[in-house]
Parts: C-alpha cells; structure tokens; sequence
C-alpha cells in the first residue's frame, strides 16, 4: 500500500466573519476532521502499526497504535523520537536493508518485547510520500506469528523421521 499526502488547493487558508477575525475555511476543516478519522482508525486498528521517520537513517518512532503497545510492551508517548530497530527489531546488522529489500512484501523476522522475550512477527512496510515525491515515513504492521511458529515446532515433533 502507497499513501500519497497530497492536500487538495484551497483558494484561501481564512476569511474574515462577521466578527472581522478570521475563519478557517472548510478544507481545512475537512483536513483536520481526515486527520483526526485516520488517527481513530488507526487506534481501533486491531494490527500493530507504527509510523517511523523515513528520512532518518535510524527510522524514529512517529506513532504507535494501541495494538503494538499491548504487542510490544512499548507506549507510544514513552518510545516516540526513539529508534524502531534499537526497541524491537533484531540488532543483527543490516536489518533495515533486509527490510527494505522488498518493501510491502511480509517478512518473517523474530522482534523484541520490552520485557527482553522474543516474537515471531510478520512485518510487511508501506511507504509514504509528500506531494513532491519524496518519501517522509514508513508505515509498518506487525502481526504476531508466536503461535504459528508454536504449531510449527510441535507439528515437527509428532512427525514421523525419515530414514536416512
């Protein structure tokens, strides 16, 4: 999924009411109300979502949704301005370019709770552009792959081995 932010042309950003001070047009209150219905969504999002700084090399946290702090044990207003990759992801080197290899493709990688225990997740990565092309963030979700991974081990025992 690419998002593109690009704002619709209003005319002008206020005029003058009937008080003389100035009103803010309707776009921009469409705008705010766009914002503050993408930001509710987000929130009752049951997959974990966190938006991070694309034009820093360190991807900054920008937004946390309540899934991933319930996933992650992190909160968005303790973690935010800090580095996605140092908080959960493995820091075996080269993580982000693993990631970015194939963005919006998942990718099944073992990420870190804040309490130290490790989660299989799947991460799947989606970029965000400004009206200009340019990349601003990533948006990324995460879904917990724990217990599939569970099944998977077990399901490997009670199979029968192969001679060799």
């Amino acid at each position: 999924m690419t998002v593109s932010l690009k704002a619709a042309p209003v005319a002008r950003a206020a005029c003058h009411g009937r008080s003389g001070r100035p009103v803010l047009a309707p776009a921009l209150f469409r705008l705010l109300s766009d914002s503050a219905m993408s930001r509710a969504a987000l929130a009752s999002c049951g997959a974990a979502v966190a938006i991070v700084d694309a034009q820093d090399a360190n991807w900054p946290i920008a937004y946390l949704n309540p899934a991933f702090e319930h996933l992650f044990g992190h909160r968005d207003r303790d973690v935010c301005g800090q580095p996605l990759v140092s908080l959960i992801l493995s820091r075996e080197p080269g993580m982000q370019d693993l990631l970015l290899e194939a963005v919006q493709l998942p990718h099944e990688i073992c990420a870190i709770h804040k309490n130290g225990t490790r989660r299989d997740v799947e991460i799947v990565l989606g970029p965000v552009y400004d009206s200009g092309g340019r990349l601003t963030h990533w948006v990324m979700t995460f879904t917990d792959q724990s217990e599939l991974a569970r099944l998977r081990a077990e399901l490997a025992t009670l199979q029968p081995r192969r001679a060799a």
